[in-house]
């Protein structure tokens, strides 16, 4: 390789398992789950309801929250990306569990927190919620039909995701979920 280009980032692949519904979602100590969704009001309500450790629960909105006032508004979303990873990944390395709602439905947002995990050889998870198709925008729609091919074909695991999982319509709502917690 020439030596002047920059390093090629470390393959995180793994062999991706699309798991199915159950009553109860248990994971390991020290995971990283991510919860996607096309829905930001479905995905809080899914994550209020079910996730049992709160101190674990983690999102851009939560920080914005939390920093708006003591940030200017012209750096106030960078600012919030950049605490939100720190506080990921400092709980990653202490090895405890770590449940981070997404805003998007791309990789790349994906990648911000699936990377440092991988590296830290953490348990990488992914939750995809569907809403029903009025709740989608227009704009989600591509972007949400790549990700259902990618984890129904077992493809998350070229972005280092161990296992997923989709939820949706009859699933969300017919079935009792349990909490989510450590094994």
């Amino acid at each position: 390789r020439d030596s002047n280009r920059p390093p090629r980032p470390a393959d995180i692949s793994v062999r991706g398992r699309v798991l199915s519904p159950s009553d109860r979602l248990r994971y390991s100590p020290g995971s990283l789950l991510l919860i996607v969704s096309p829905s930001i009001a479905e995905r809080d309500r899914f994550a209020e309801r079910l996730i049992e450790d709160r101190a674990s629960f983690f999102s851009l909105a939560k920080v914005r929250t939390l920093i708006t006032g003591r940030v200017p508004d012209d750096v106030l979303d960078d600012k919030a990306a950049e605490l939100l990873l720190a506080a990921v990944t400092k709980r990653l390395q202490s090895g405890e569990t770590v449940v981070v709602a997404l805003e998007g439905l791309g990789a790349e947002e994906r990648e911000i927190y699936v990377r440092p995990a991988a590296m830290l050889k953490r348990p990488r998870h992914l939750i995809l919620l569907e809403g029903s198709r009025d709740s989608v925008a227009e704009e989600d729609r591509p972007p949400l039909n790549e990700l259902r091919r990618a984890l129904d074909a077992g493809d998350l695991g070229a972005e280092g995701i161990q296992t997923s999982l989709r939820l949706g319509g009859a699933t969300l709502t017919r079935r009792r979920l349990g909490a989510i917690r450590p094994r």
